[in-house]
């Protein structure tokens, strides 16, 4: 006898899930987690739509900040080499040809632990020049302070990115150089300032599943949800501590990214990085499971680079077109509880 899932009820936007709630969904049968999702994702995107990003290291290197992860840290000693906070007419640059070669969203990053004055008025007409290319524009600069955030905003930018990273209860293993309060706090000047939040995390660390649910319930439960969400797959790079971290079943990630699109169905959910490791079989699960956003890193920038050609020969086997700008303006804090 065959049985047949009704199609579920579409997802609400909620921010009281519970952790039993989400291991729930993870424990779901594979088919029908991706199933539900497919259908949250479907009343809320176009399915055959992806939003294409590009990044962008504007300062590279010699991060006081000791995440696991990055090869930037100082603290470890990964192969990298330090540079400077870049040119704007530079970055302008690479912003129009990442607009040229198809990208809808600029992202610039700087390894700081929190940008400096001195630095800062610099950035700021990054932010204007790049959105005057008509791009949506994204920045990753740490920590901010004062009114930081409200000039970012004054700046034409449309997203700030600040990713958790992990559980709180795994926090600690991967970072000890700021608390998960700081990147709270951080995120919270954010919304209060009127930008959109990019805010995801990494799996692959070492972490467990219930590490995995308590990262996307600390994100599901924000005030408000953000409105990227990128879900990183862990980039091993030798010299720092997570390197020879055992792999993560890729099925897992999948899994991860289908629950990410059930509890903050309207968010955008960007495959980040380690997505060059990935096969077209495992990306297109991950687009069947909600995500709707790909990451070009500062590598692929040029029209012909072969990781990007790949990109598009997948997406014309899929029969994905790439999505317009979706930035928007975020709600005021009062405004997005009341409406939650």
């Amino acid at each position: 006898m065959f049985f047949t899932l009704r199609s579920p009820p579409v997802t609400a936007i909620r921010h009281d899930w519970t952790r039993d709630e989400i291991r729930a969904l993870f424990d779901l049968p594979f088919s029908d987690l991706l199933y539900r999702a497919q259908c949250t994702h479907r009343a809320h995107f176009d399915p055959n739509a992806v939003q294409v990003s590009t990044l962008l290291s504007i300062k590279t290197g010699a991060c006081p900040e000791d995440c696991g992860y990055c090869p930037q840290s100082a603290h470890h000693a990964a192969d990298l080499e330090r540079e400077a906070l870049m040119d704007v007419e530079a970055v302008v640059s690479a912003a129009r040809a990442a607009r040229d070669a198809g990208a809808s969203r600029f992202c610039m990053g700087a390894a700081w632990r929190s940008p400096r004055e001195k630095d800062f008025g610099r950035v700021l007409d990054m932010v204007r020049e790049v959105k005057a290319l008509g791009l949506e524009t994204c920045v990753t600069l740490g920590m901010l302070k004062g009114d930081q955030a409200t000039r970012l905003k004054d700046a034409g930018l449309d997203y700030y990115n600040h990713n958790l990273d992990t559980s709180p209860e795994y926090y600690g293993e991967i970072i000890t150089t700021r608390t998960f309060d700081d990147r709270l706090d951080t995120l919270a000047q954010v919304r209060e300032a009127g930008v959109n939040v990019c805010c995801g995390g990494i799996v692959g660390m070492g972490e467990s599943r219930d590490d995995r649910v308590g990262l996307l319930e600390s994100l599901a439960n924000l005030p408000e949800h953000p409105q990227s969400v990128p879900i990183n797959y862990l980039v091993q790079v030798a010299g720092t501590p997570l390197a020879g971290t055992a792999a993560l079943d890729p099925l897992e990630f999948v899994r991860t990214i289908a629950v990410a699109r059930l509890l903050m169905p309207a968010s955008v959910v960007r495959l980040s990085a380690g997505r060059e490791s990935m096969d077209d079989a495992l990306q297109a699960l991950c687009f069947l499971a909600g995500a709707n956003s790909i990451f070009y890193g500062d590598k692929l920038l040029t029209t012909g680079n072969p990781a990007a050609e790949r990109d598009r020969a997948l997406f014309e086997r899929l029969g994905i077109q790439a999505a317009e700008p979706v930035a928007r303006c975020a709600a005021p804090p009062a405004q997005a509880a009341a409406g939650g």
